[in-house]
């Protein structure tokens, strides 16, 4: 599976932007690694910077959106902690393992890749539209 940025995850912010192509590029080196049999040692390490980087990244999208009073906030604070919950349970599953699964790089695909792809396409482009709006001020 072929996982890459391309425009259509483009918000418009280049900070937001620049840590969105970081996460598509480390998922992408997670998913290859598993497909290749990169072995369990890779894996983990690779989802250990995954959870890291996500909540770095989570944090500075939440200080924007509090910092242009985004109304969504809550909400987008939610799908936050849901995908960080998503990352912690596929770290449990692949502790549990002698290394990662098809079953495990589907998973990947679909509660990481998937809903990454989504949210910036919908929650992401939704902030950016707002922080955007010339009407906001």
């Amino acid at each position: 599976m072929n996982i890459e940025f391309n425009d259509n995850l483009l918000t418009g912010n280049s900070v937001i932007d620049a840590q969105h192509r970081e996460l598509i590029g480390r998922i992408a080196a997670l998913v290859k690694a598993c497909e290749e049999g990169g072995g369990k040692v890779k894996a983990v390490n690779m989802l250990d910077y995954l959870a890291g980087y996500t909540k770095f990244h989570f944090a500075d999208e939440e200080r924007l959106q509090i910092k242009v009073s985004y109304p969504g906030y809550e909400e987008h604070r939610a799908k936050h902690e849901e995908f960080k919950k998503t990352v912690e349970d596929l770290h449990q599953i692949l502790e549990e393992t002698e290394w990662p699964t098809g079953a495990f790089v589907e998973q990947v695909k679909k509660e990481v890749v998937d809903w990454l792809v989504n949210h910036i396409e919908k929650s992401d482009r939704a902030l950016a539209d707002y922080i955007n709006d010339p009407n906001r001020l």
